[in-house]
Parts: structure tokens; C-alpha cells; sequence
């Protein structure tokens, strides 16, 4: 089992997909940091006064009273929609990145293709050859 387990770890599909998932957590951290940093803040002068979509909410008890999300979910229920703008904003520029450097991959790929020069194709193998004569002499004779 243990030789079983190394054969499917040692696959190139496994280590690919580990290689992904880990470049993909690191690649989240910067997105994030490019909306928590960079997006947000123009979003909030924008707007007005720097606001932060992550503690906008709605009570959905009597009992919430407080003015951020953390403490108001401590008191009770709340719809945490601004949590989800700030999630909706990150899946955005996350796609619109993949977007762009699958744009580049693609017309990179296209330029290498097109650089390629069809090779010649190879001279048909002996056998063939006289496969093919032996046809051409057969016809003449019919």
C-alpha cells in the first residue's frame, strides 16, 4: 500500500496539482491585498470618507446594537452583506487577472505556432515505396 501510495504521489498530475494549489493561496493573498490595499481605498474617497465594506450589515435581532460586525455578531444574527461585496470585489479582479494572462498565454501560443515552419514531411518508408511500385505495375498490366 505504502508503494502503491508513492507511485500515485510521484504521477505528474498529483505534483502539477499540488504545484497549482499552492501557487493559487499565495496568488489569493495578493489579490487580496490588491483590494484590501489599492481598490478599497479609492472605492472609500470615491465615495466620500474611506469606508470599509467588510462592517456593513444588517441586524436581524433586536438584541444587535453595536456598530461593527465582529461585536454584532457576538450579540446575535446579522446579514453580513457588506462581507460579501468585499468577496464579490476579490472574485472579480481575481477572473479579470486570469482573464489577462490567459490573453497573453494565448497570443504567445499563436506567435509560436505561427514562427514554426511546417516540416518537411519524411520520405514514405522502403516498404511502401515498392508496396506502391508493385500497385503502379499491376495497374498497367490490367
Amino acid at each position: 500500500m505504502l508503494n502503491e501510495f508513492k507511485e500515485f504521489i510521484a504521477r505528474g498530475n498529483v505534483m502539477d496539482l499540488a504545484v497549482g494549489v499552492i501557487i493559487g493561496a499565495a496568488f489569493s493573498k495578493i489579490v487580496d491585498s490588491v483590494v484590501n490595499d489599492l481598490v478599497m481605498p479609492i472605492v472609500g474617497a470615491i465615495t466620500g470618507g474611506g469606508f470599509d465594506f467588510s462592517n456593513y450589515f444588517i441586524p436581524l435581532s433586536a438584541n444587535v446594537t453595536a456598530p461593527s460586525l465582529a461585536a454584532a455578531r457576538q450579540q446575535g444574527a446579522v446579514f453580513a452583506y457588506g462581507n460579501f461585496i468585499t468577496v464579490l470585489i476579490n472574485f472579480l479582479i481575481l477572473a479579470w487577472i486570469i482573464f489577462l494572462m490567459i490573453k497573453v498565454v494565448n497570443r504567445i501560443r499563436a506567435s509560436v505556432e505561427t514562427k514554426k515552419e511546417a516540416a518537411p514531411a519524411a520520405p514514405p518508408p522502403q516498404d511502401i515505396l515498392l508496396l506502391s511500385e508493385i500497385r503502379d505495375l499491376l495497374k498497367q498490366r490490367a
